[in-house]
This record gives C-alpha cells, structure tokens and sequence, in this order.
C-alpha cells in the first residue's frame, strides 16, 4: 500500500487528531491521517481515566500542563465540542518524609513556572479536602485546585470533527508497516503505544465499582505518591487503580481491593463492577517525543499524560513545523535524545 500526500500522520488517536487540527488550522493542506483501528477511539484514548493536572516535578511538563488548561478554556469555542474540564483538584499524600520532601521539591518548580494555586497541606486539610481517606500513615501532602479531570474521547472527537472540516482526511483500517510506502512532504508518528523504538507499550489495568453515592463526585483524585495507587469518581463509579502488572490479572485486582480497605475504608463493600487494560505509551525517560528525527516528525511517547498534553502536543508540533520554534522550550522531549546518550 502506498500513501502519497502532502502531510501523513500516522495515528488517528487524541495526539494525532490535535496535530492534524493544529496544522490545518494553520493554513497546511492536504492532510492524511491513517489509523489501523476502524473507529476514532479503537487505540489508547477511550481507555484513559481523563486526569488532568500541572503538578509535575521539572519544568517542561508543568509549562506544557499550562499551556494545556489554557487551551481547554477555549475547546469549546474553537472546536464546538466541550472537553469536560472539571477542575476537582488532585490531591497527592504521603506517608513519610522523603515523600513530603519530594512533593515539596515538585512544587517548587510548579511555583517557578507559575502555578501559584498549587499548596502544601498538612494530613488534617487532606482530609478535609477528601474525608475517605482512612489511612492513618498520611503525615501531609500536595493540592492543586485547578487539576481535575476531562473527557478523552470528547478531545479526540472535537479535535478530529475540527480537523474534518478543514479539510483533514482520516483513512481508518489502514495499517502503516514502513514509512517507505509514504510520499509525503512532512511525516508524522503519532501512534502512542504502536509508534515502535524507543516507545514501549506498557498496560495498566483500571477496575470500577458498580454505581455508589458513598463518594462525592466532586471527590479530587487521590494519589498515595509513595506507590501511585489513586482513585477517583466518574459518572458515578469509583475507578481505582494501581500501576503495577502483576502477571495475574486477579493478583493485581486482590491487591488493588487490599490496599482500598485499608486507605478508602467506605469503599470496602462496594462491589467492583468492570475491569479493562490500556497501554501507556512508555520511553525509557518516561518522557514524550516532540520534534524532528530522521526526517520523521514526532509527538508520542507521553508516557501516561497524552490526553492531558494532547492540546499542547498538537499546537507546539505546529509551531515546531510552521514557523521553525515553538512557544516553549521542547528541547528536554527532544527525539534524539537516546541516541544522544
């Protein structure tokens, strides 16, 4: 199979649909975005939770955080589809002092970078922020009221709607094996988990009760920032995870529900409901790729915050292939950066 236009993406998920609606709006025709799923949807983006926050602990991703929530203030009007923002809040905890401190660094940086809503808080406001808490270990943590939540398949959806009536092509069922079958002026990998070297699939399990009002839906999402299991509400059932992969689906769920008795106490009779898998879209750095390698342009590899960076990712690859630089420094996502040691 050959594939001959001007602009190729390879990827029809959040990130690729941004990229393609971030170029066309900026005046690139001839837009091909090929996806071997049949629908929008059939890769990563369903499956993701939709966090979104700017508490990271180095520069690059906070600044992209920003510049993310900043566009997700005008999704609505750009694209015409709302992005389900909810600005819930994560609350991070910990139960230890290295903890503390390394939350404590995070947010130093956050500060520098401009998120001054971000807080330390003691282990009493953390549980007024979230009265579940049950763990009696938590000596403090960190909160930021402007992180929450979001729709992923809304993004995706207004992101790609957007791009269609600019004229982006989206060909579904279209497996691309070599980009050697691609003639194209720019090309684009923007397959998440499927882009290849350096990127590495890794699954995460998610499980979710059955519908409960123990739980506010306003509840922020909770991290333990010791083992990163957290939880938090969506329409009405808890989803609760643990990134771990145990090599037994039931062993990861016994564990999951373990640790939920101890730390969520009013959870513990709430039957699970579901179960499902996703892939992060892991680099060694835990990273993303944005930039040119190798003739290839790319923007993949975020490591987990895709859906929450895809309005960044798409407007700063843009920038990147438009005008030659973008509005923030990328050069620490550089793709060459492995080879470069």
């Amino acid at each position: 199979m050959q594939w001959k236009s001007e602009v190729v993406i390879a990827g029809g998920g959040v990130i690729g649909a941004s990229v393609a609606y971030h170029l066309a709006r900026r005046g690139c025709r001839d837009i091909l975005v090929l996806d071997r799923g049949d629908d929008f949807g059939a890769g990563s983006t369903s499956k993701a939770t939709g966090g979104f926050r700017a508490q990271f602990d180095n520069e690059t991703e906070v600044r992209m955080s920003l510049l993310a929530r900043a566009k997700l203030g005008s999704f609505e009007e750009e694209t015409g589809t709302g992005s389900g923002y909810s600005p819930r809040g994560y609350l991070f905890l910990a139960c230890n002092d290295a903890e503390l401190e390394e939350l404590r660094r995070a947010q130093d940086v956050q500060h520098a970078c401009g998120l001054a809503e971000a807080r330390m808080v003691s282990a009493k406001e953390a549980r007024e922020i979230n009265p579940a808490i049950g763990d009696d270990s938590i000596i403090g943590g960190a909160f930021c009221p402007t992180d929450g939540f979001i729709r992923p398949m809304n993004i995706l959806r207004g992101y790609a709607e957007a791009a269609r009536r600019l004229g982006v092509r989206f060909e579904f069922g279209a497996e691309l094996r070599d980009w050697n079958d691609v003639d194209a002026d720019v090309k684009i990998e923007a397959r998440g988990a499927w882009s290849g070297a350096p990127v590495a699939p890794l699954r995460r399990n998610i499980a979710a009760t059955v519908p409960t009002n123990v739980l506010d839906e306003a509840t922020p999402m909770t991290i333990w920032s010791g083992d990163w299991y957290h939880l938090r509400v969506r329409d009405g059932r808890v989803l609760l995870l643990w990134p771990d992969d145990p090599p037994d689906d039931s062993v990861w769920l016994a564990e999951v529900l373990r640790r939920t008795r101890e730390r969520v106490p009013c959870l513990r009779d709430v039957p699970i409901e579901d179960c499902w898998s996703g892939f992060y879209e892991m680099t060694p750095d835990g990273h993303a790729l944005l930039g040119l390698h190798d003739g290839i342009y790319y923007a993949t590899g975020a490591s987990g915050h895709g859906v929450m960076h895809s309005p960044a990712l798409g407007q700063l690859l843009a920038e990147l292939i438009v005008d030659g630089k973008t509005s923030i420094d990328i050069s620490a996502l550089r793709p060459d950066r492995f080879s470069e040691g």
